[in-house]
């Protein structure tokens, strides 16, 4: 009895790693951040993301740079990201499956607005993913216990003003109305003969808010620098705890099997320092810098509530307190160079290098964040179809650093395998100016 009271309380730790606390080949930026919020810029490598101010995107990536637009602007789009996964030297005292499919192709859309209502002031509106992610195993994946499907969903929306105090110098603010849902399961196996696979999903939601800020100098008639800090988010996640019990399991164990959740977890600032030089009348050159804050991930917590354990010899409700995970991320760097060349009044093409380091650690490292060091190495291409319309296409290569995982829990069952992750992204976007 003693046995089976410990397994209950180790099968929700087990599965309570927060979904938005994963992190998959499927992004282009490090964690479980999500890069795609310009086609332009993605072209690039996402280098000179601050200072470029190229379309209404600048919205996200410098609110400044609203100023240096004229007239009124839409920019949408959206991209497209094809990832693998190969896992290898699987074991572990845990039998199964080791495909790697664990990423379904998805798409990342975005959409912008700006309006220069003067020399001094412009005006726009944002809506974007900048978390997001989705993982999901094969159902005989051996590693299942430790994390077999996930999702995570960010939506922001952000109106935006801009002032220039003259042609040289402008600053840009936004607050971020932000909208989390995330699902996360496994399946783990009691240590009692004969109950089978207990699926756990757990589902939790917020909304909050943050803010985007921005600083663009032109600094001389060739040089322009940008400066943009996007704030930490603060959610309360407030959910359920769903599990499916496997055979023979007392359903007085489970409490019918449904148990309150909540949660609290920050998403981190970072800053993204940049700089556009304009080498000549058909090129530019960009690099940039960005810092992210995802040292503010120690652990996730979470709370459940009205669930049943064994007390006394016998089956009693009682709460399980709060149970905790561990994560130790580290803040990360990231760095871009890129370059674009104007053939004509019609086309520029693009093309960047990034180098982007992990947030995770190889002591806390699991199936559910098998992510390292990435190089991604992007292409772009803008088309003017009209004086007011641009179509913008880019593709983007991702090749992470292969890393090991090494997990195992108190029910008796581990896992441990090299994954080594590789990406496609492609891009496309139109801005229409009137």
């Amino acid at each position: 009895m003693e046995n089976v009271m410990r397994a209950k309380k180790i099968m929700f730790k087990t599965t309570l790693g927060l979904a938005v606390a994963i992190a998959s080949a499927q992004v282009l930026a490090s964690g479980f951040a999500l890069n795609e919020q310009s086609i332009s810029g993605m072209g690039t490598g996402f280098a000179g993301r601050s200072s470029s101010a190229d379309d209404a995107s600048t919205v996200f990536g410098n609110p400044a740079g609203m100023a240096r637009l004229e007239g009124q602007q839409v920019t949408g789009g959206f991209a497209v990201i094809d990832a693998s996964t190969d896992i290898s030297q699987a074991g572990g005292r845990s039998s199964g499956s080791n495909k790697g499919d664990m990423v379904p192709f998805i798409a990342v859309p975005f959409g912008f607005y700006t309006n220069k209502l003067n020399e001094q002031w412009a005006v726009g509106f944002g809506v974007y993913a900048p978390f997001g992610l989705t993982a999901d195993y094969e159902k005989g994946f051996q590693g299942k216990a430790f994390g077999s499907k996930s999702e995570v969903k960010v939506i922001t929306l952000q109106p935006t003003v801009s002032y220039a105090f003259n042609d040289k110098v402008s600053i840009g603010f936004g607050p971020t109305i932000n909208r989390v849902t995330g699902t996360l399961e496994s399946d783990v196996n009691l240590p009692i003969p004969g109950t089978g696979s207990n699926n756990i999903k757990i589902e939790g939601s917020d909304t909050a808010l943050g803010f985007n800020a921005g600083l663009l100098v032109q600094a001389t008639d060739t040089t322009r620098l940008g400066l943009t800090y996007h704030s930490k988010v603060s959610y309360k996640l407030e959910g359920h705890t769903q599990v499916t019990k496997g055979t023979n399991v007392p359903a007085s164990l489970l409490n019918n099997g449904r148990y309150d959740a909540s949660l609290k977890i920050d998403t981190p600032e970072s800053w993204d320092l940049s700089v556009t030089q304009d080498l000549s009348e058909a090129w530019k050159l960009y690099a940039g810098a960005t810092w992210t804050r995802w040292s503010r991930l120690k652990d996730i917590s979470v709370n459940n509530e009205g669930v049943s354990a064994l007390g006394s010899g016998m089956f009693a409700p009682q709460l399980v307190g709060t149970i905790k995970e561990e994560q130790n991320w580290h803040d990360t760097w990231a760095y871009a160079v890129g370059t674009s060349y104007r053939v004509n009044k019609q086309w520029v093409l693009r093309t960047g290098l990034t180098f982007d380091q992990a947030p995770t650690n190889n002591t806390d490292r699991s199936p559910r964040i098998p992510t390292g060091d990435r190089t991604i190495f992007s292409l772009g291409a803008g088309y003017d179809v009209m004086p007011n319309l641009t179509i913008d296409a880019a593709y983007a290569y991702l090749k992470e650093e292969s890393v090991k995982v090494n997990r195992s829990n108190a029910l008796g069952q581990s896992y441990n395998a090299k994954f080594a992750n590789s990406a496609n992204g492609f891009g496309l976007g139109a801005t229409y100016r009137f």
